[in-house]
Formats: C-alpha cells, structure tokens, sequence
C-alpha cells in the first residue's frame, strides 16, 4: 500500500464525499507517479498492480473512476472491463496503454470506457481526462436523481390525484375533458377513456346546464373564479362496460373551477386554452341539509308543521286575507284528560295518542288548511278563505266528533276531548300575534266553562284574562304581605258530639274582593307554579296554629291538611315537614294528610316512597274524595293509609234515615275490612247523621256541626269542649 492510501472501503462511511479512485498497473514507477501526480486533488486513491488486487478492490469497496492499464501480468485490462459490466458496477474507466494498435482502443470504447490514453501521456492530460470524466459521472448522476425526483414526484401526484374524494378534471378551450381523475368512474360510472374528449354537457342534468356553461367555462382566476357553484350530475350504474344506460340517479357536486392559460403573453390567441376544477360529491351533505331543514320547520313526534312553520303560513294567509278582503280562522286546540292518560299509561302511549289524534284532526281539514303542533297537547289551526264563521264552527264540531271516538294504545281504550278557541280575521286581530293570543284566551274559556267545546273569541274574554294576571299578580303579593289565612272545619264524633279533629281549610283576605275560599285561588296556582311557596306557608302557618290550640289543651286534636301533589312531587317536602314539626314542637301523631286518588295514578312508586316516609316520621295519611276518581283497590293495600273519607257527593244522595244507599255502604265495608278509619264529608242534615251513624261511620264533619271557622273560633269551641267536660267531671 502506497503512503497516504486510504483504508479499505468496507472501513469508510458511504457519506464520503471524497471521489474514490482506483490505480491499476504493474509498473511499480508508472504506479507511483500516478499516485503522486494525483494525491492532493481532493480524491481518495487506492493503488492494485495487478489484475487479481484490482478485481478484489473492486469486489469490496465502491470507486467513481478506474484509471486501468490494459496489459497486466495475471488479467488484462479487457477482462477487468468485463468483470465490471459483467457485475453491474457503477464506475467509469479511463484506460492508460501503451498498445500501439488500433484493436486495442476499440476494445476498451466497446466496453464502455469513458476515454483512453496512449502511454506516454501528459500530465495535463491526465489531469484533464481526470476532471472531465468525474465531473460527466457528477451530472450523469444529478440527472439521474432529478430524473427519478421527477418520477417520483409524479406516481405521487398521481396517486393523490387519484386517490383523492373529489373529481378532478381538465377541459380544453372547447368543454372538452381532457383528463379525469379515477373519482369519476367510482362516482359517476364513466370510465376515464370515455370521458376524454367528450362534452362537459353529457354529466350535467338538464335543468342546470344554463348555471353549468359559466362554471364549465371559466376563465377567471385567482379570487374572481367559481367557487362552490351546486350542480347536479347524472350517474349511471353497471360494471364498467360500454353499452351501460343512465339510471334515474342524480348526485350534487359542489364545484369549484379555475382558468388556465398559456405563460407566453405573447401568444395571444391561445392565451386561454382550458379549466381546472374539481368537483365534490355533496348528495349526502344536501340530504342531511333537507332532512335537518325539515325537522327544523316540522314537529318530529307528529309530522305536522311546528309553531315557527305554523306563523310563516299564518302570515301568508294573512296578506293573501287582507288582499282579498276574505276572513280567515285561527284555531287553538288543547287535549282534554290528555295528562291523566300521558301520567297513567306513561309518555310512550301518550305519544302514541298525540299521533293518533294528529291524524283525525287532519283528515277534518282541506288541502290549503294547516294544522301544526304547538307543544305538549296544544295544535293550532289556520283555515283561510272563509265564507263565514259557520265554516269555522262546522270544523271545529267535525273535530269534536272525531276525537269522541275511542283510541286504541296497545288494548287500553281511551277516551279524550278537546277544548277548541277561534278567533277570526280580521274582527279578532290583524297580526300573527293577535289572532294566536285570542285563540288561546277564548280556549282557556272553553276550559273554564267545563271543557269538550268551543267558542269564538270575544272581547269580553280579554277582560277575563287581565283578571286572571292580576289575580296572579295579587296572589304573589297575598305571601308577602300576610293575607292568607288557615281556617279550620271540626271533625266530629257522632256518639259524643266532641271534637275530635278538624280539616285545615285556606282562606285569602283579599284586599278588594273580601273573604275567598281555597275553590277560587287554588286551581289558579297549581296552574301557575305558586302551589310551591303557598304549601311552605301553610305548613309553618299550621304549626304555629296548634301550638296556641295545644296550649289550651286541644293536644288531642288530629289535623288534617290536604297536599297538593305538585308539593308531593317535590323532593325535599318531606324535610320541609320534619323540620317544622321539630321546630314547633309539634308531634307527627297529630298530623293527617289527605291525599287525593290522583296523587296514586300519576307515579306510585314515588308516592309510596314519599308516603311511606311520613309515617315512619308518624305522620299519617287519608285518602280523600274516595271512589269519585280512578279509585282501584290495589292502591288502599300498596300505599300506606289509615283513613278513608266518604266524599260529599255521596253523602248528598242520603234523603231518607231508612234508605238504600249501596255506593256508601260499599265504602263504609271496605273501610271496616281493611281496619281504616272512617270519616264522611258534607253531612248537612239529621238523615244524613242518622243513617251513617246507623251504618258504622262514626266521624263526620259538615254544616250540620260546623262551617270553616278561623283560628279564634276554633280555639273558643275548644275550650267551650274543655269547659263543658270539667263540669261533667265535677258532677260525676
């Protein structure tokens, strides 16, 4: 090894950028000036004086150039050349003879050596071969990369293209594809060979070639191009073959398409000479859009329009009414018992009968008629071009009739009614708002009068409503200015005639109006949320009553106060309760909460919990107005009572002292054989006592005995109770 030489390549890193060159002859002195000629040039030499080394340097390490003497004494130059073609080995030759023949120099060209030089040679020419050969290899091998760079670049752009979810097309100057990518053949059943060269307008649906012609042929560039331009394409189905026919398919594109044009300004004719675009398949997205916009205007439950739907076709009515000066309806329809049905039979039957109404009021209407849910129960109307108001009450009855028929929910027949208000146009109201708001009010009033009806809307009603705001307005400030009053009904033993207990009975002094019994109030504030608030009073009010009535020694004496079941809904009623006993001291033993039959049918499961808890505090618990609901058997063995009460519709049927009265009976029975106990409402007269007496039921309260009385009177009947039984002591 010569100084200097390098170590063997398999000892050197392949990211040396040092040009690797490999000496061959067997002329130690030719060798070595070889060697010093070109040491120092920023190449990396290894020297082989024989054929045999050579072959092995090049089996082992990897040289750019071959500086190769032909005559050798073991293998000739020829040979070595062989050996690297032969092995695929990526190096130039530059052969050095001293061969005078011309055979010799062919045979090296023919083996591909980049040039060959006669012994004796310049040194510059050496040097010059050198260079010239290394910087070939240099841009032989730069072309090579850029080349495959290229190739590469290519497949990728290709395979993005393909691969890619859109349509991407080219069209000549003419409308013609000149290229496609695969999408189109997945989307639309073309292959690429029979798109190229066709018409842009055999793709495009009828309808929108006309929109189609500018976006097709776009020029523009830049921000002023066509941008998310719908269209709709035609597909066709098969497998790929010619002869396929266009199906019924269509598929929206969303299609945004660019000029393009030639760089050479100069060309001025073939400056435009095709587009771009690409094209995305929107169908499902437009599905999704109808589907949501549908639903945005549509009532999911019933398919009806909704209340937005309902006041854009009200107000079309209207303008088309006010230009034709005809009148037109506005209906307002609420369900009557639909919440007993929906709270007994559960949400799922009671969507069922929505549903099954929605459809018999619908198949009462003409085709220009609308009938859209409002919410819950409620639908409203809209019947333009009316003759008269007869047209509206004939509809209104017609429904009347249809929703009287029964309703089948899986087996459960059910009956419902509905209360219907009608307000006409334009003697009710000129605005969407008006006719809507009377509608409603002349519905409330149906409600009031009883229910299952209808009424037109009357200026009257108006009156009505304002009074029902203000007397929601005067009830919120009766609480906080301490204009509710507990008054109490006694409960009487008909043996003895003592007071046993009494029923807890609201009263509200209103400012104007007098003395108002809990009928007029109460029903006003389950509807209107103050049931809450009022029952969180009467509690504290009750307790701070029996504190003054157990002062005087009234400690016996049973309260019973009705719970309204919005307050029994309520989670914490039963802490609010425990609380204010323990806080005034009063024992839970004399306390008696009257439940009505409803507060059973809307969630028994919860009711008992609730129930249960009560009397476990000791609290217990009477069901009033017994077998004038939905009364079942069931309810008296699975919830907790102790007390029945006959109500007073049945007491009122009591004409004779020897009379047959079977319902009372039945009552007073069941009562008995469950251990209860037993008390009747609404005795007015002596027959009345006389034959529950005669009968079995021994407690009682009503006019024959006592009115409602407030506190006062109440604590006066006590000790005059009191007073007269320490005179019968000191007697006896």
């Amino acid at each position: 090894m010569f100084p200097g030489e390098p170590a063997p390549y398999s000892q050197t890193l392949e990211t040396d950028s040092q040009p690797r060159l490999l000496l061959v002859d067997d002329e130690p002195r030719l060798l070595s000036s070889l060697y010093e000629l070109l040491q120092g040039r920023g190449y990396r030499l290894v020297t082989a004086p024989s054929g045999t080394e050579a072959l092995a340097h090049l089996s082992r390490q990897h040289f750019d150039l071959v500086l190769l003497d032909l005559r050798l004494p073991d293998i000739g130059g020829h040979e070595i050349m062989d050996f690297i073609n032969e092995k695929g080995i990526d190096a130039d030759v530059i052969v050095m003879s001293g061969e005078i023949g011309i055979d010799a120099a062919i045979g090296a060209l023919k083996r591909g050596a980049y040039s060959y030089l006669r012994k004796p040679y310049s040194r510059e020419e050496l040097l010059s071969t050198v260079s010239n050969a290394l910087q070939r290899r240099r841009l032989t091998l730069d072309n090579a990369r850029i080349a495959n760079q290229l190739e590469n670049s290519e497949k990728m752009y290709r395979y993005l293209v393909d691969s890619s979810p859109d349509i991407i097309y080219t069209l000549n100057h003419e409308g013609r594809f000149t290229f496609v990518n695969d999408r189109a053949y997945q989307l639309l059943g073309y292959t690429r060979e029979e798109l190229i060269g066709q018409h842009y307008s055999i793709l495009v649906h009828e309808e929108d070639l006309e929109r189609a012609r500018y976006v097709f042929n776009e020029r523009r560039v830049d921000e002023r191009a066509s941008r998310n331009v719908e269209l709709r394409l035609k597909c066709r189905g098969g497998n790929g073959n010619s002869d396929r026919t266009f199906n019924t398919t269509l598929m929206t594109i969303s299609l945004n398409a660019i000029g393009m044009h030639v760089p050479d300004q100069e060309v001025k004719k073939l400056e435009f000479f095709g587009t771009y675009g690409v094209a995305r398949d929107i169908t499902d997205r437009k599905r999704a859009e109808e589907v949501i916009s549908y639903q945005a205007y549509h009532d999911i439950l019933t398919d009806l329009p909704n209340r937005i739907l309902f006041k854009d076709r009200l107000g079309l009515a209207v303008i088309q009414a006010k230009r034709k000066q005809t009148e037109l309806a506005v209906m307002f329809i609420d369900l009557d018992r639909f919440k007993l049905v929906n709270d007994t039979l559960g949400h799922v039957k009671g969507d069922e009968l929505l549903q099954q109404a929605a459809g018999r009021l619908k198949e009462c209407l003409r085709k220009g008629d609308t009938l859209a849910r409002q919410g819950g129960d409620e639908f409203t109307i809209v019947l333009p071009e009316l003759r008269d108001r007869d047209d509206a009450r004939m509809v209104a009855d017609k429904f009347l009739e249809v929703l009287q028929e029964p309703f089948d929910l899986d087996g459960h027949e059910v009956h419902i009614s509905a209360s219907i208000g009608i307000a006409i146009y334009p003697k009710d109201g000129e605005s969407i708002d008006e006719l809507l708001r009377h509608a409603d009010i002349a519905m409330y009033q149906v409600k009031a009068l009883g229910k299952n009806g209808h009424s037109f809307y009357h200026d009257s009603m108006l009156e009505v409503s304002h009074q029902k705001i203000a007397l929601e307005q005067a009830l919120r400030r009766a609480l906080e200015h301490d204009e509710l009053e507990m008054f109490y009904q006694p409960q009487i033993d008909a043996m003895t005639g003592r007071i046993t207990g009494a029923e807890a009975l609201m009263r509200w002094n209103h400012p104007t109006r007098g003395r108002l019994s809990a009928g007029e109030f109460l029903p006003f504030a389950e509807e209107n949320g103050l049931m809450l608030p009022i029952s969180d009073w009467m509690i504290g009010a009750l307790c701070r009553d029996m504190l003054q009535w157990n002062a005087i020694g009234g400690s016996e004496i049973r309260l019973s106060l009705n719970l309204s079941p919005q307050y029994l809904d309520r989670g914490d009623f039963f802490e609010k309760m425990r609380g204010a006993l323990a806080r005034y001291g009063i024992s839970p033993q004399q306390i008696e909460v009257e439940i009505t039959e409803n507060i059973c049918i809307r969630n028994p499961q919860y009711a008992i919990e609730q129930l249960n808890k009560l009397c476990q505090l000791g609290v217990s618990i009477a069901i009033d107005d017994f077998g004038t609901g939905y009364s079942s058997l069931s309810y008296l063995h699975r919830f907790p009572i102790h007390t029945v009460k006959i109500d007073q519709s049945f007491v009122k049927e009591i004409h004779q002292e020897d009379g047959h009265y079977p319902v009372i009976l039945a009552i007073i029975s069941i009562a008995r054989g469950l251990g209860l106990n037993l008390i009747a409402e609404g005795v007015e007269t002596d027959e009345q006592a006389r034959y529950l007496r005669a009968n079995g039921c021994l407690t009682m309260q009503g006019y024959l005995f006592y009115r409602p009385i407030s506190l006062h009177d109440f604590m006066a009947a006590l000790r005059t109770q009191s007073g007269a039984a320490s005179l019968r002591a000191v007697q006896a």
